[in-house]
């Protein structure tokens, strides 16, 4: 028997399931049971200088900056991306990425889904459509570790620094 067809769906501007997650604001603009798990896609509002640690996951995770800077490490590469471009990492490269602009909005496309699911777990539900206020509960640095488990994100090493 084959797997039902999901139906057509749309995600307005400002649309989505908008979570605080470590310090950014993340916007599921289409959650993988809308392309029955085939892409996630999740829209980031990043603070000045975040990056995640240096990490494997088991999907590709494609980048297109909306507004901003980012210099993005996969594997032997770097390389900036400014409004505009777009970039992408396959599953099982080694990757980070640095904000290198006051702020940056980029969507990110989880293929497959799988992200969104991960980014819910660490999360909360954003207050504002806003970066969160600094004092926003955060996981432990073990709720987090068990959470990127979980969705088999694997850390290698710590993130870019403003001076890398």
């Amino acid at each position: 028997m084959s797997e039902p067809v999901p139906a057509a769906s749309t995600s307005g501007a400002g649309e989505g399931e908008q979570l605080w997650f470590l310090g950014t604001l993340a916007t599921i603009r289409v959650a993988g049971p809308a392309t029955a798990g085939r892409f996630a896609l999740i829209e980031f509002l990043f603070p000045r200088h975040a990056s995640p640690p240096l990490h494997t996951h088991p999907q590709d995770e494609s980048y297109i900056v909306l507004e901003g800077r980012l210099t993005v490490q996969a594997g032997g590469q770097r390389f900036r991306l400014e409004a505009g471009a777009a970039g992408v990492v396959p599953m099982g490269v080694a990757h980070t990425f640095r904000v290198d602009s006051e702020t940056a909005r980029v969507l990110v496309l989880s293929t497959p889904a799988g992200l969104e699911r991960m980014i819910r777990d660490g999360s909360i539900p954003a207050g504002a459509p806003t970066l969160p206020p600094s004092d926003t509960p955060r996981p432990t640095p073990e709720q987090l570790e068990s959470i990127f488990r979980a969705h088999g994100q694997v850390n290698l090493g710590p993130p870019l620094t403003p001076g890398d």
